[in-house]
């Protein structure tokens, strides 16, 4: 009996050795992207405590620009892109053909992107004696009389139009709209060197009562805190939007921007790997005005995104009952 005892022993150490590599290799990090704007950190980090606190799934992100991080999800080098404009960029839309990555769940409805201006500048605030600089101001081809309303200190002689950060879909897009709008010999494409430059610029801006013009999209905390105006753009053409998404092509045409979907981007062999994970993903359904308000006050007291992620959770315990099924949304809910 001794030696039989002996004998299953030594097996259950050596299968318990030989298990080891793979109990090691299931915990590996599942890889977001680390998004570099404000909406992006936000659910980013949304996502990584559910999976965290509810399928016991380490995570950690990798930095890059968005066409890389694209690119990486193709490859499978990074799992899960949280806030993914789905349809925007070639890369991407190059991957979805090859079934390399999909598109999750509709997760921000009335998300939307554009051209923008503080509303003084086409109706004046007498609260804080600013007049109309550009009372007729309605679509992009009115730009074409108010470039000086919007002038470049660096260049004198013409307007300034705030654009994405360099390494940004949406940086290339504007790029081509310049040309398309023929505003391109008026207007200089000032690129800041991050999101956090670009929302500086803009407040800034705003601040002092100043005329600015920029490209900005919701959820963001920026839209939810000031009066803006979204510039009307000409209908969306897929065709045209195809020599916008191009950066040498050398004569783009106009077209607004497809109309908006949030989802989360996954690889082919993360949705393959985790179908319960992806079956989450494809429920996320964040509404647009308390993210906006969350988000503002992220921005203003300057908070760590997790520490907003895990309030934003904690005060809506509806979302994640929609969103999983009831012991997972209770074990997330009581890890916060």
């Amino acid at each position: 009996m001794k030696g039989l005892r002996a004998v299953l022993l030594g097996a259950m150490a050596h299968a318990l050795i030989t298990l080891a590599p793979t109990a090691q290799a299931a915990q590996v990090p599942i890889h977001f992207a680390d998004l570099n704007w404000e909406s992006g950190s936000l659910i980013t980090e949304m996502l990584r405590l559910v999976l965290e606190n509810g399928f016991d799934q380490p995570t950690d992100t990798l930095p890059g620009t968005t066409i890389t991080l694209e690119a990486a999800l193709a490859r499978n080098d990074i799992q899960v892109i949280a806030e993914e404009w789905a349809g925007r960029s070639p890369v991407w839309n190059q991957a979805q053909a090859q079934g390399k990555v999909a598109a999750l769940g509709d997760t921000v409805k009335g998300a939307t992107e554009g051209w923008w201006v503080p509303e003084y500048v086409i109706k004046g605030d007498t609260a804080r004696g600013i007049t109309p600089k550009a009372p007729d101001l309605r679509s992009v081809n009115d730009l074409k009389k108010y470039a000086s309303v919007f002038r470049d200190p660096e260049a004198p002689s013409m307007g300034r139009f705030l654009n994405s950060p360099a390494g940004w879909t949406s940086e290339v897009v504007n790029g081509q709209k310049l040309k398309a709008y023929g505003l391109a010999g008026s207007f200089t494409n000032f690129r800041t060197g991050s999101g956090a430059a670009l929302d500086a610029e803009i407040n800034s801006a705003i601040r002092r009562g100043q005329p600015v013009l920029f490209y900005y999209w919701s959820p963001t905390p920026l839209i939810g805190k000031y009066k803006l105006v979204q510039l009307e753009e000409p209908a969306f053409d897929e065709q045209a939007w195809e020599t916008l998404t191009d950066a040498n092509e050398p004569h783009p045409r106009a077209s607004r921007s497809p109309p908006s979907r949030l989802s989360i981007g996954v690889s082919a062999a993360f949705e393959q790997q985790h179908p319960d994970i992806a079956t989450f993903f494809s429920k996320v359904d964040i509404p647009l005005q308390p993210l906006n308000e969350a988000l503002a006050q992220m921005s203003d007291r300057h908070e760590a995104p997790r520490a907003v992620a895990q309030r934003l959770l904690k005060a809506n315990p509806q979302w994640l009952q929609g969103w999983l099924p009831a012991p997972v949304a209770a074990k997330v809910s009581a890890s916060l």
